[in-house]
Formats: C-alpha cells, sequence, structure tokens
C-alpha cells in the first residue's frame, strides 16, 4: 500500500546521521540469544555445496542455473554467504515513510545504530542484483538513496521517477522500478539505473512481484484493482491478466520452492492466493489472518511466513501440505508488515507498520525476542547480508 498522510518538509534529500534513539528497545527475555548473520557455525562445509542441477535450457537466457532442480531456493541456506556480503556487517535497514528517514538496527544487540534523513516517502530498501549496493527508494522523492551494506551508511542520491517498488531481471541487465502512481514498469540499466524503456499496464497499484522458476515470467500483484500481470521478461510485455477470485487487495508474492506454484497475499480475503503461473490462473485459497500481507520463505524451504498486519499475527505454512500448521500473535498487539529472516534462519524481523516499531522473532517458535522503537510507518525494512548467489530485488529476493 502507498499513500499515507505525509507531512511536507521543506528541504532537500539530506543525510544527517545521529547515534541511539528517543525509544528504548523492549527485549523480550525468552532463553535465546540473538544470532549474527556473519555465524561461522552455520556455514556449509565443501560436501554440502551442490553443482548446479537443472539444465540451462528453458531459462531465461544469462540467468544462472538454480543449484536444484527441486528447489529454487537452494542457495539460501543458512550461513551460506557469497564473497560480496561476507564481511557486511548484520544490520536491519528500516525504511520509516512517514519520517522520510532511515533506521539502522545491530542484529546483535536490537540496538539502532544509526539514524538518516533519506528523501521523501521512503517505502522499501532494496538490495542490488549482484549485492553490493543496497537503495532506499524514496517514492514521493523521486530518487534512490545509495547505502554502501559494507559501512551501513548512505551516500549519494540518484534520479529515479515513482520508485515503488524495484526488483532485478534474473539475467542481471536490468531493473525494474515499479512506478507505482504512474501506473508502468520502468526498464533501467541495473548498474547505471539509465532508463531503458517505460511500459504502461492496466494495473492500478501495482506494487510486488516474484519470477518464475525459469525466470522467463514475472507475475506483479495490482493492489486497487484486484489483477494480477503476467510479464514476459525477454520481450519486456504484458502476456496476462487475471481477477483474484477472493478479496480483491493482492499484496506480496512468493514463487513456491519447486516453482509450480506462486503465492500471493490478499489483505481483503484475509489469506494467500495459489496461482498456477504456467496456466495463470487460480487454483486454491489458504486462509491465514486479516490483512495478509507478507511472504517468507524459511532456510529450510519448507514453511512460509504470512504477516496479518491487521490481525498483529504471523501465520506459517506448511509448503508440502499447503496448510497453516502455525499462528504466532505478536503480544499486546501490533502491525506486521514486511520483513526478512536472519543469515542463519533463526531471527525473522518485521517492521510494525501502524506500530512505529520493529519486531524480532524466534523464526521457529515465534517467541519476540525484541520490539524496538523506530521513525514513523517502517515499511519495507531489509535484513542483511543474505545467503544467496544474486538478488531479485524487493526487500531481499535471492537465487
Amino acid at each position: 500500500m502507498r499513500r499515507f498522510p505525509v507531512a511536507v518538509i521543506a528541504a532537500a534529500v539530506g543525510l544527517t546521521a545521529c547515534n541511539g534513539t528517543s525509544g528504548q528497545t523492549e527485549r523480550i527475555r525468552t532463553g535465546a540469544t540473538p544470532s549474527t548473520a556473519t555465524s561461522t557455525s552455520a556455514a556449509p562445509t565443501p560436501t554440502q555445496v551442490s553443482r548446479p542441477k537443472m539444465p540451462t535450457r528453458g531459462l531465461l537466457p544469462g540467468m544462472p542455473a538454480p543449484l536444484s532442480a527441486h528447489d529454487i531456493y537452494a542457495a539460501d541456506r543458512p550461513g551460506r554467504l557469497a564473497a560480496a556480503v561476507r564481511h557486511d556487517p548484520a544490520l536491519v535497514y528500516v525504511p520509516n515513510s512517514e519520517s522520510n528517514t532511515l533506521d539502522v538496527i545491530d542484529q546483535k544487540t536490537f540496538r539502532i545504530v544509526g539514524h538518516y534523513q533519506v528523501g521523501q516517502l521512503p517505502q522499501h530498501v532494496t538490495p542490488s542484483y549482484d549485492m553490493r549496493t543496497l537503495y532506499v527508494l524514496n517514492d514521493e522523492g523521486n530518487s534512490l538513496t545509495v547505502i554502501n551494506p559494507r559501512t551501513g551508511k548512505p551516500g549519494r542520491t540518484i534520479p529515479v521517477t515513482d520508485p515503488y517498488n524495484m526488483y532485478f531481471t534474473p539475467d542481471g541487465k536490468y531493473a525494474i522500478v515499479v512506478a507505482e502512481a504512474l501506473q508502468r514498469l520502468d526498464f533501467r540499466d541495473a548498474k547505471t539505473m539509465r532508463l531503458v524503456r517505460s511500459l504502461p499496464v492496466d494495473c492500478r497499484g501495482i506494487d510486488h512481484a516474484d519470477f518464475t522458476a525459469d525466470g522467463r515470467y514475472a507475475i506483479f500483484s495490482c493492489e486497487f484493482s484486484g489483477k494480477l500481470l503476467k510479464l514476459d521478461v525477454a520481450k519486456q510485455k504484458v502476456v496476462g491478466m487475471i481477477h483474484v477470485k477472493e478479496g480483491g487487495s493482492p499484496q506480496d508474492v512468493k514463487t513456491s520452492p519447486d516453482g509450480k506454484v506462486m503465492y500471493v497475499a490478499d489483505q481483503y480475503a484475509n489469506g494467500v492466493q495459489i496461482i498456477d503461473p504456467k496456466r495463470f490462473r487460480e487454483i486454491g485459497f489458504v486462509h491465514t489472518g486479516t490483512g495478509a500481507h507478507g511472504l517468507y520463505v524459511n532456510r529450510s524451504s519448507t514453511w512460509l511466513y504470512v504477516t496479518n498486519r491487521r490481525a498483529g499475527s504471523v501465520s506459517v505454512i506448511d509448503l508440502r501440505t499447503r496448510k497453516v500448521v502455525h499462528t504466532w500473535h505478536i503480544p499486546g498487539g501490533g502491525s506486521p508488515d514486511m520483513g526478512g529472516l536472519s543469515a542463519d534462519g533463526k531471527v525473522l524481523w518485521l517492521s510494525g507498520r501502524y506500530s512505529s516499531v520493529v519486531y524480532a522473532l524466534n523464526a521457529r517458535t515465534g517467541h519476540l525476542l525484541a520490539k524496538i522503537p523506530v521513525g514513523s510507518s517502517p515499511h519495507g525494512l531489509c535484513v542483511y547480508p543474505q545467503p544467496g548467489r544474486y538478488s531479485l530485488g524487493h526487500t531481499g529476493v535471492f537465487r
């Protein structure tokens, strides 16, 4: 969702840093200790690293072959950090949409270690395809704030029109800027962000997406029109459009590990649509909770976490049975929105969209580890670094 009442700040984009926070972290004692992204105990041994088994035939040309023919997330196992990110500090980057700020949280201490002014209405923090850069997407500021993940600090600003969200094509050639207000997809050079082509779409509230297992297609959600859009990635052409059967406000999109279906959170239907990407039709529905919004696959590719923003809960779907096996409620209520897992998969980090906090949950039990006050309307936070070989964008979709 894009719009919130935002105070107009009559200043150019600034990068003013300060330490600490006006709030106080509420750390919950559960007997568990926070994990860090640089834990060596979870690193794979040479015998655990498998060679690509899926042939390149049928894949989008230039796309790296998956490590497994049965699991597109096989490269995302605990601690399997690429050389490009292995020495990056374990941090959480939180864009506060209504404050026009970025808070940076230390994953080990649960404390804010950086606070920066960015552009107007920052929506998401997106890792680049090569995983060496993070971008704060300043939607109404029409800009990207570049972050160096080695230092955790912002640097230059790149002019980009209406960057609500951003993805990268699986071959690494293009950044796809989701210009929600303008109802278009802007294909930009993935390295320079130079505009290559704008594609207008009949999709009000175009928001989130994911790519099929072969990388040839992307499915986008149309929040305000209750539709899904199918994009031919190579041709940069819309090849399908369908209405979801239930509810009518699709949000996050996530491809199943085996690539056979795609899950779409629907905040009005209060659950998850199951989509056959080949036939491009809805084949099922899983009820989770009020305001279903964000979708995240665990490190073993067995669970799908669903944030129920209005219910203040997280549902866990067993990816084998496609049934809810756990429902975790935020103590005292909350508004879990977007987030991600720590590199070892032990902590699930989520923004509290209407609560001005960030939640850290035990990813196995759902126990609340910490509740950290941040700026107003925290949205698409990024947990970094992450396992994987390359980033498909959003707040961290790695394969």
